[in-house]
Protein backbone atom coordinates (compact mmCIF):
# COMPACT_ATOMS: atom_id res chain seq x y z
CA UNK A 1 0.00 0.00 0.00
CA UNK A 2 1.57 3.25 -1.09
CA UNK A 3 0.99 6.71 0.15
CA UNK A 4 1.90 9.93 -1.49
CA UNK A 5 4.68 11.99 -0.02
CA UNK A 6 3.80 14.83 2.26
CA UNK A 7 3.74 18.09 0.52
CA UNK A 8 3.33 16.54 -2.92
CA UNK A 9 0.82 18.15 -5.24
CA UNK A 10 -1.30 15.03 -5.15
CA UNK A 11 -1.83 15.35 -1.43
CA UNK A 12 -2.97 18.94 -1.57
CA UNK A 13 -6.49 19.90 -2.63
CA UNK A 14 -6.49 21.47 -6.02
CA UNK A 15 -6.73 25.22 -5.71
CA UNK A 16 -9.71 26.52 -7.57
CA UNK A 17 -9.95 30.17 -8.39
CA UNK A 18 -13.36 31.46 -9.15
CA UNK A 19 -14.11 34.93 -10.35
CA UNK A 20 -17.57 36.27 -10.06
CA UNK A 21 -18.89 36.82 -13.56
CA UNK A 22 -20.22 40.28 -14.06
CA UNK A 23 -23.88 39.94 -14.91
CA UNK A 24 -24.86 41.40 -18.24
CA UNK A 25 -27.97 43.47 -18.34
CA UNK A 26 -29.56 45.75 -20.85
CA UNK A 27 -30.48 49.31 -20.11
CA UNK A 28 -33.96 49.75 -18.72
CA UNK A 29 -36.50 50.48 -21.46
CA UNK A 30 -36.89 54.05 -20.29
CA UNK A 31 -33.17 54.80 -20.62
CA UNK A 32 -32.94 53.03 -23.99
CA UNK A 33 -35.90 55.03 -25.29
CA UNK A 34 -34.38 58.27 -24.07
CA UNK A 35 -31.08 57.51 -25.79
CA UNK A 36 -32.87 56.56 -28.98
CA UNK A 37 -34.79 59.82 -28.99
CA UNK A 38 -31.57 61.74 -28.38
CA UNK A 39 -29.12 59.88 -30.62
CA UNK A 40 -31.49 58.08 -32.98
CA UNK A 41 -30.04 59.64 -36.11
CA UNK A 42 -26.58 58.36 -35.22
CA UNK A 43 -27.94 54.91 -34.34
CA UNK A 44 -29.54 54.60 -37.74
CA UNK A 45 -26.41 55.96 -39.43
CA UNK A 46 -24.41 53.26 -37.64
CA UNK A 47 -26.85 50.63 -38.92
CA UNK A 48 -26.57 51.90 -42.51
CA UNK A 49 -22.76 51.99 -42.34
CA UNK A 50 -22.63 48.42 -41.03
CA UNK A 51 -24.79 47.30 -43.95
CA UNK A 52 -22.41 49.05 -46.37
CA UNK A 53 -19.45 47.43 -44.67
CA UNK A 54 -20.75 44.06 -45.83
CA UNK A 55 -19.94 44.97 -49.42
CA UNK A 56 -17.20 47.55 -48.84
CA UNK A 57 -14.88 46.24 -51.55
CA UNK A 58 -17.61 46.56 -54.15
CA UNK A 59 -18.29 50.10 -52.97
CA UNK A 60 -14.59 50.95 -53.12
CA UNK A 61 -14.21 49.54 -56.62
CA UNK A 62 -17.28 51.42 -57.87
CA UNK A 63 -16.85 54.69 -56.01
CA UNK A 64 -13.13 55.15 -56.51
CA UNK A 65 -12.36 52.84 -59.44
CA UNK A 66 -14.75 54.50 -61.90
CA UNK A 67 -13.58 58.11 -61.45
CA UNK A 68 -9.94 57.01 -61.35
CA UNK A 69 -10.37 55.21 -64.68
CA UNK A 70 -11.99 58.35 -66.08
CA UNK A 71 -9.06 60.34 -64.72
CA UNK A 72 -6.52 58.15 -66.48
CA UNK A 73 -8.49 57.87 -69.70
CA UNK A 74 -9.60 61.50 -70.05
CA UNK A 75 -7.28 63.47 -67.82
CA UNK A 76 -4.05 61.63 -68.51
CA UNK A 77 -4.47 59.83 -71.84
CA UNK A 78 -6.64 62.30 -73.74
CA UNK A 79 -5.00 65.26 -71.99
CA UNK A 80 -1.76 64.72 -73.91
CA UNK A 81 -3.63 65.22 -77.18
CA UNK A 82 -5.76 68.11 -75.93
CA UNK A 83 -2.87 70.03 -74.40
CA UNK A 84 -0.72 69.67 -77.50
CA UNK A 85 -3.46 70.89 -79.83
CA UNK A 86 -5.16 73.60 -77.76
CA UNK A 87 -4.24 77.10 -76.73
CA UNK A 88 -3.52 77.63 -73.04
CA UNK A 89 -6.40 80.09 -72.75
CA UNK A 90 -9.01 77.45 -73.63
CA UNK A 91 -8.89 75.89 -70.16
CA UNK A 92 -8.00 78.97 -68.16
CA UNK A 93 -4.26 78.59 -68.55
CA UNK A 94 -4.05 75.15 -66.90
CA UNK A 95 -3.63 71.63 -68.22
CA UNK A 96 -6.60 69.59 -69.30
CA UNK A 97 -5.96 67.27 -66.35
CA UNK A 98 -6.32 70.16 -63.87
CA UNK A 99 -9.43 71.35 -65.72
CA UNK A 100 -11.22 68.01 -65.70
CA UNK A 101 -10.24 66.71 -62.24
CA UNK A 102 -12.72 68.83 -60.20
CA UNK A 103 -15.50 67.85 -62.62
CA UNK A 104 -14.76 64.16 -62.19
CA UNK A 105 -14.67 64.61 -58.42
CA UNK A 106 -18.14 66.18 -58.35
CA UNK A 107 -19.54 63.79 -60.93
CA UNK A 108 -18.40 60.83 -58.82
CA UNK A 109 -20.50 62.07 -55.89
CA UNK A 110 -23.46 62.68 -58.22
CA UNK A 111 -23.26 59.13 -59.57
CA UNK A 112 -22.93 57.64 -56.09
CA UNK A 113 -25.85 59.70 -54.79
CA UNK A 114 -27.95 58.58 -57.76
CA UNK A 115 -27.25 54.98 -56.74
CA UNK A 116 -27.76 55.30 -52.98
CA UNK A 117 -30.88 57.46 -53.06
CA UNK A 118 -32.91 55.38 -55.50
CA UNK A 119 -33.24 51.62 -55.11
CA UNK A 120 -32.06 51.46 -51.45
CA UNK A 121 -34.70 54.05 -50.50
CA UNK A 122 -37.47 52.16 -52.27
CA UNK A 123 -36.15 48.96 -50.70
CA UNK A 124 -36.81 50.44 -47.28
CA UNK A 125 -40.50 50.84 -48.08
CA UNK A 126 -41.34 48.03 -50.49
CA UNK A 127 -39.06 45.00 -50.77
CA UNK A 128 -37.24 44.38 -47.49
CA UNK A 129 -39.16 47.14 -45.68
CA UNK A 130 -36.16 47.94 -43.51
CA UNK A 131 -37.63 51.25 -42.35
CA UNK A 132 -40.52 49.70 -40.46
CA UNK A 133 -38.44 47.98 -37.80
CA UNK A 134 -36.63 51.14 -36.65
CA UNK A 135 -39.88 53.05 -36.93
CA UNK A 136 -41.51 50.62 -34.47
CA UNK A 137 -38.79 51.57 -31.97
CA UNK A 138 -38.54 54.97 -30.28
CA UNK A 139 -36.70 56.31 -33.36
CA UNK A 140 -38.61 59.12 -35.04
CA UNK A 141 -39.13 59.32 -38.79
CA UNK A 142 -36.84 62.31 -39.17
CA UNK A 143 -34.08 60.37 -37.37
CA UNK A 144 -34.33 57.57 -39.93
CA UNK A 145 -34.06 60.13 -42.73
CA UNK A 146 -31.20 62.00 -41.06
CA UNK A 147 -29.34 58.82 -40.17
CA UNK A 148 -29.35 57.56 -43.73
CA UNK A 149 -28.22 60.96 -45.01
CA UNK A 150 -25.38 61.01 -42.46
CA UNK A 151 -24.21 57.57 -43.57
CA UNK A 152 -24.26 58.46 -47.26
CA UNK A 153 -22.55 61.80 -46.56
CA UNK A 154 -19.74 59.96 -44.79
CA UNK A 155 -19.41 57.60 -47.72
CA UNK A 156 -19.27 60.53 -50.15
CA UNK A 157 -16.67 62.28 -48.01
CA UNK A 158 -14.36 59.25 -47.76
CA UNK A 159 -14.70 58.54 -51.45
CA UNK A 160 -13.96 62.17 -52.36
CA UNK A 161 -10.97 62.29 -50.01
CA UNK A 162 -9.40 59.21 -51.59
CA UNK A 163 -10.06 60.50 -55.08
CA UNK A 164 -8.69 63.95 -54.26
CA UNK A 165 -5.52 62.40 -52.87
CA UNK A 166 -5.00 60.66 -56.21
CA UNK A 167 -5.72 63.89 -58.10
CA UNK A 168 -3.28 65.82 -55.93
CA UNK A 169 -0.62 63.16 -56.49
CA UNK A 170 -0.84 63.93 -60.22
CA UNK A 171 -0.41 67.63 -59.54
CA UNK A 172 -3.93 68.51 -60.65
CA UNK A 173 -4.66 70.64 -57.56
CA UNK A 174 -1.91 73.24 -57.23
CA UNK A 175 -3.93 75.58 -55.01
CA UNK A 176 -3.66 75.41 -51.23
CA UNK A 177 -7.46 75.57 -51.05
CA UNK A 178 -7.84 72.45 -53.16
CA UNK A 179 -8.82 70.15 -50.29
CA UNK A 180 -11.96 72.24 -49.69
CA UNK A 181 -13.19 70.82 -53.01
CA UNK A 182 -13.87 67.60 -51.07
CA UNK A 183 -16.58 69.33 -49.05
CA UNK A 184 -17.94 71.00 -52.20
CA UNK A 185 -18.19 67.61 -53.90
CA UNK A 186 -20.11 66.15 -50.95
CA UNK A 187 -22.57 69.06 -50.95
CA UNK A 188 -22.89 68.68 -54.72
CA UNK A 189 -23.80 65.02 -54.33
CA UNK A 190 -26.37 65.80 -51.64
CA UNK A 191 -27.88 68.65 -53.66
CA UNK A 192 -28.73 66.10 -56.34
CA UNK A 193 -29.31 63.09 -54.11
CA UNK A 194 -31.70 64.52 -51.52
CA UNK A 195 -34.39 65.65 -53.99
CA UNK A 196 -33.96 62.26 -55.62
CA UNK A 197 -34.41 60.64 -52.20
CA UNK A 198 -37.76 62.40 -51.80
CA UNK A 199 -38.83 61.23 -55.25
CA UNK A 200 -37.72 57.65 -54.61
CA UNK A 201 -39.62 57.55 -51.32
CA UNK A 202 -42.81 58.57 -53.12
CA UNK A 203 -42.70 55.65 -55.58
CA UNK A 204 -44.82 52.64 -54.68
CA UNK A 205 -44.22 50.49 -57.79
CA UNK A 206 -41.03 50.07 -59.77
CA UNK A 207 -41.94 50.69 -63.41
CA UNK A 208 -38.50 51.67 -64.64
CA UNK A 209 -38.53 55.17 -63.17
CA UNK A 210 -34.96 54.95 -61.93
CA UNK A 211 -33.66 53.80 -65.30
CA UNK A 212 -35.30 56.86 -66.84
CA UNK A 213 -33.69 59.08 -64.21
CA UNK A 214 -30.25 57.70 -65.04
CA UNK A 215 -30.76 57.93 -68.77
CA UNK A 216 -32.54 61.25 -69.17
CA UNK A 217 -31.34 63.23 -66.14
CA UNK A 218 -28.02 61.93 -64.83
CA UNK A 219 -26.41 61.27 -68.21
CA UNK A 220 -27.30 64.66 -69.79
CA UNK A 221 -26.10 66.44 -66.66
CA UNK A 222 -22.83 64.52 -66.86
CA UNK A 223 -22.31 65.41 -70.52
CA UNK A 224 -23.57 68.99 -70.64
CA UNK A 225 -22.43 70.51 -67.34
CA UNK A 226 -19.02 71.73 -68.42
CA UNK A 227 -17.48 68.44 -67.35
CA UNK A 228 -15.18 67.82 -70.31
CA UNK A 229 -15.15 71.28 -71.90
CA UNK A 230 -16.13 74.81 -70.89
CA UNK A 231 -19.86 75.39 -70.83
CA UNK A 232 -19.39 78.47 -73.02
CA UNK A 233 -18.42 76.26 -75.95
CA UNK A 234 -21.92 74.73 -76.06
CA UNK A 235 -24.70 76.26 -78.18
CA UNK A 236 -26.81 78.68 -76.19
CA UNK A 237 -29.80 76.33 -76.49
CA UNK A 238 -27.95 73.68 -74.43
CA UNK A 239 -26.24 75.85 -71.85
CA UNK A 240 -29.35 75.96 -69.68
CA UNK A 241 -28.74 72.30 -68.81
CA UNK A 242 -25.52 73.33 -67.12
CA UNK A 243 -27.05 76.35 -65.44
CA UNK A 244 -29.63 74.22 -63.61
CA UNK A 245 -27.26 71.32 -63.01
CA UNK A 246 -25.78 70.85 -59.52
CA UNK A 247 -22.81 69.27 -61.26
CA UNK A 248 -21.92 72.49 -63.08
CA UNK A 249 -22.15 74.57 -59.92
CA UNK A 250 -20.07 72.07 -57.96
CA UNK A 251 -17.53 71.77 -60.77
CA UNK A 252 -17.08 75.52 -61.10
CA UNK A 253 -16.53 75.86 -57.37
CA UNK A 254 -14.07 72.97 -57.46
CA UNK A 255 -12.09 74.68 -60.20
CA UNK A 256 -11.95 77.92 -58.24
CA UNK A 257 -10.56 76.02 -55.25
CA UNK A 258 -8.18 73.61 -56.95
CA UNK A 259 -6.37 75.89 -59.38
CA UNK A 260 -7.75 79.40 -58.90
CA UNK A 261 -10.18 79.52 -61.81
CA UNK A 262 -11.01 83.17 -62.44
CA UNK A 263 -14.63 83.77 -61.55
CA UNK A 264 -16.54 86.70 -60.04
CA UNK A 265 -17.10 86.39 -56.31
CA UNK A 266 -20.85 86.86 -56.72
CA UNK A 267 -21.01 83.88 -59.08
CA UNK A 268 -19.17 81.68 -56.58
CA UNK A 269 -21.71 82.77 -53.97
CA UNK A 270 -24.51 81.79 -56.35
CA UNK A 271 -22.96 78.33 -56.74
CA UNK A 272 -22.87 77.83 -52.97
CA UNK A 273 -26.40 79.10 -52.40
CA UNK A 274 -27.80 77.00 -55.23
CA UNK A 275 -26.25 73.77 -53.97
CA UNK A 276 -27.24 74.37 -50.35
CA UNK A 277 -30.78 75.39 -51.32
CA UNK A 278 -31.28 72.23 -53.39
CA UNK A 279 -29.96 70.04 -50.57
CA UNK A 280 -32.21 71.70 -47.99
CA UNK A 281 -35.24 71.48 -50.27
CA UNK A 282 -34.61 67.79 -50.86
CA UNK A 283 -34.17 67.15 -47.14
CA UNK A 284 -37.47 68.86 -46.28
CA UNK A 285 -39.35 67.03 -49.03
CA UNK A 286 -37.82 63.69 -48.04
CA UNK A 287 -38.93 64.12 -44.43
CA UNK A 288 -42.47 64.93 -45.53
CA UNK A 289 -42.71 61.92 -47.82
CA UNK A 290 -41.28 59.58 -45.18
CA UNK A 291 -43.73 60.89 -42.59
CA UNK A 292 -46.61 60.42 -44.98
CA UNK A 293 -45.69 56.82 -45.70
CA UNK A 294 -44.51 55.74 -42.25
CA UNK A 295 -46.68 57.97 -40.09
CA UNK A 296 -45.36 60.35 -37.49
Amino acid sequence: MTSSRAGSPDSQPAEQTTTAARPLSAHPPKISAERARKFGSWYYAEHALKVMNGYRWTLLAYSVGNPVMYLFAMGVGLATLVDSNSAESVFGGVSYLAFIAPALLSSATIMTAATEFTYPVMDGFKWRRVYYGPHASPLAVHQIVNGYIIAISLRLFLMSAVYFAIVAAFGASPSAWGSVAIVVAVVCGLSFGLPLMAYSASITEDKGQFALVMRFIVTPLFLFSGTFFPLETLPLGLRWIGWISPLWHGTELGRVLTYGYAEPLWLSAVHVLYLVALALLGWVLARRVYERRLGK
